[in-house]
């Protein structure tokens, strides 16, 4: 079953970034190749199943798919009316269900289509490809029969998940090693496998090492999660590299393996970039915000859904920009705006000067509809980044991220969280949480004692909120003597260090907005497998590199059995509200979107990081920073991207008897 003949892969000379390589593909060697000469039609149905539809959807537009001759999406499930002079594409999962479906659709005298092209998200077993065969009334119905090996949601330019939200709770749970299990590191591993595939890319193979205390320590499923992982994302590579066409047969990129081990406290931390705060403090829906516009003609205020997605400049601007600089940056550009329009002027000189309000704003429109979609898009931002704002003032979240960030680099103590607690009791139940939770990650050894309790006591926490601070053990995943820096709660750098720190200042950074100097641990995964620093008794590879495989710098080079130093895991960015505008170290608005249309035909050899149990915004901001800096397109993929109530909601559910996620809040 054939592949495209477009060259994706990061050696190939048309260089694509991930999702346009995924848009491309489903919109054009899937529908675009179902045009039938002799169709009597030129429109056609797309049958989806519930997991497909999820895979368009955040690939393509419904424009998109309407422009290639697409005037119906059904669900494949669902009655649906015969339409037989028309062409039908299936996009579904190749499982035995989906393909009775399709049976019964296209079988006997009177089908629902007229020709089906059916193409399947990842490889189909060869007995259900043998039960189509056998029904001769169909098989002259079909027009295609082809796996597109496209099994995951492109949920960013740079990013994908495998949908597997009970990650957590079906790895690292009670029942550990369980069917269950086994069952979700298989799903994940084929659908790990469909990115490669559908990019015709083939990765070199590394994973975190399981560790253990002394060798007569039993190893635990949890210690071998990304293990097993990776060895079945190679089982399934080695099947595509002797299968697929044109499937390249030496590495042509990096992919890295691990688990929220190698970092517990980017899931919890309070992310003071654009885009994390709104889907961390807003409740929205996905990337679904809900926009409140003044009524018509002086009536109530009206609710419009909005989409903060990559099509919006102002938000591809701003999501990675901090908080602060957004604001400012958006009170810059309404400032511009209304200096250039005189009609805008006419309707801020009754505000002697003073900041717009939506309904300002909403008045614009009327009186300058050529600027509409302009000002509105200003508008939905002032009215996010006020509320932000607005709820940062209230709940004293300044005060909440200072403390949370002198925990991590340990400028502050159990004295200092103490005093906190009793001084700002109006504090959230969730801020309160999550300060524990952080404690809890940087002084692992207070599991041990009855300090962790005491602090939930006088922080008045229920006893489920308690579970998830003690739940974080399960992620932690055992340790030797001799950590590495890079391991999972590496806590010790220097002997000659006094303070406890989770991390410690990095100094290679400009000086940035205060409370950004938190900074996710791929980001120095990363820095150190492009460098090929990263130490490969922690860190080992599946498969030997070919003698030209050169993924990493030229002036570097993997050192099998390299014992890295003691040294720090995050470094230090001075902490001021304001910095320089020149700034270009990858984190700044400005700096994100001189950089968002990169040449990539200059990026070398692809990195992936794959992070089982859910990636954070943190995170995916990290790998974009990260692409701009080492010239090399850094993609993240999870099992599910988890912004900081969702995860502890997860957390909760892991020694939690017969919950769903929905009957827990945090």
């Amino acid at each position: 079953m054939s592949m495209s003949d477009s060259d994706t892969s990061s050696q190939g000379s048309d260089y694509k970034n991930f999702r346009q390589v995924i848009r491309d593909r489903l919109l054009y060697e899937m529908l675009r190749s179902a045009k039938s000469k002799d169709s009597k039609s030129a429109w056609k149905v797309l049958i989806m199943d519930k997991l497909t539809v999820k895979i368009m959807s955040y690939a393509c537009k419904m424009a998109d798919i309407t422009e290639e001759g697409v005037s119906l999406v059904e669900d494949i499930y669902k009655r649906r009316q015969p339409l037989p002079s028309m062409d039908a594409i299936y996009f579904i999962q190749p499982t035995k269900e989906n393909v009775v479906m399709f049976l019964s659709d296209m079988a006997g005298k009177s089908p629902l289509y007229r020709k089906a092209f059916v193409f399947f998200s990842s490889p189909i077993a060869k007995e259900l490809v043998n039960h189509i065969k056998r029904d001769s009334s169909v098989l002259s119905r079909i027009g295609a029969l082809r796996e597109m090996n496209l099994e995951f949601f492109a949920i960013d330019s740079q990013g994908f998940i495998t949908d597997n939200e009970r990650v957590l709770e079906e790895l690292y749970g009670d029942d550990e090693g369980s069917r269950k299990g086994s069952l979700c590191l298989n799903e994940m591993a084929n659908r790990i496998a469909t990115v490669f595939a559908s990019l015709r890319e083939f990765p070199l193979v590394r994973y975190r090492a399981a560790k253990s205390l002394d060798p007569t320590t039993m190893t635990t499923f949890r210690d071998l999660i990304p293990t097993k992982l990776a060895a079945g994302v190679w089982n399934s590579l080695t099947k595509y590299k002797s299968t697929l066409p044109h499937f390249p047969q030496t590495e042509t990129c990096e992919l890295l393996i691990v688990d929220r081990s190698v970092d517990q406290i980017a899931p919890i931390i309070h992310e003071w970039t654009y885009d994390a705060m709104c889907h961390d403090l807003l409740n929205m829906d996905g990337n679904k915000y809900v926009h409140e516009v003044p009524g018509k003609a002086g009536g109530p205020p009206e609710k419009k859904d909005v989409l903060l997605e990559d099509h919006d400049p102002i938000w591809l601007e701003l999501r990675h920009a901090h908080i602060a600089d957004a604001s400012e940056r958006l009170h810059e550009k309404m400032t511009n705006f209304v200096s250039k329009n005189k009609a805008a002027q006419m309707h801020q000189g009754s505000r002697d000067g003073g900041q717009l309000s939506t309904r300002d704003l909403q008045k614009m429109v009327q009186a300058l509809p050529q600027y509409s979609e302009q000002i509105e898009k200003l508008s939905l931002h002032v009215d996010i980044a006020g509320k932000l704002n607005r709820i940062i003032r209230e709940s004293s979240l300044k005060e909440i991220g200072q403390l949370e960030q002198d925990l991590v680099f340990g400028d502050a103590g159990t004295k200092d969280l103490i005093n906190f607690l009793r001084v700002h009791q109006d504090v959230t139940r969730e801020s309160k949480l999550r300060l524990l939770m952080i404690y809890a990650s940087v002084h692992p050894e207070k599991f041990e004692s009855d300090k962790l309790s005491k602090l939930m006591e006088l922080a008045r926490l229920p006893q489920d909120d308690m579970n998830a601070v003690y739940n974080m053990r399960l992620l932690e995943g055992s340790t030797d003597n001799k950590k590495s820096s890079l391991g999972p709660f590496s806590l010790k750098f220097d002997v000659h260090k006094k303070k406890h720190a989770a991390r410690k200042d990095r100094t290679d950074q400009a000086s940035t907005w205060q409370l950004s100097r938190f900074y996710p641990m791929i980001e120095e995964l990363v820095e150190k497998l492009n460098k090929g620093e990263l130490p490969k008794n922690d860190y080992p590879c599946m498969n030997d590199p070919s003698p030209t495989f050169h993924g990493t710098s030229q002036s570097a080079s993997i050192q099998a059995n390299q014992v890295s130093t003691p040294h720090s895991m995050r470094s230090r960015r001075t902490a001021t509200w304001a910095r320089p505008r020149n700034s270009d170290d990858g984190y700044s608005s400005d700096s994100i979107l001189r950089h968002a249309s990169s040449d990539f035909k200059k990026m070398g050899q692809r990195i992936f990081v794959f992070i089982v149990g859910g990636a954070t915004r943190s995170e995916l901001r990290a790998c974009h920073k990260l692409s701009t800096k080492l010239k090399r397109e850094v993609v993240l993929g999870s099992s599910s991207i988890d912004d900081p109530p969702q995860f502890i909601t997860k957390l909760k559910l892991l020694t939690a008897d017969e919950l769903s996620l929905d009957d827990l809040q945090i």
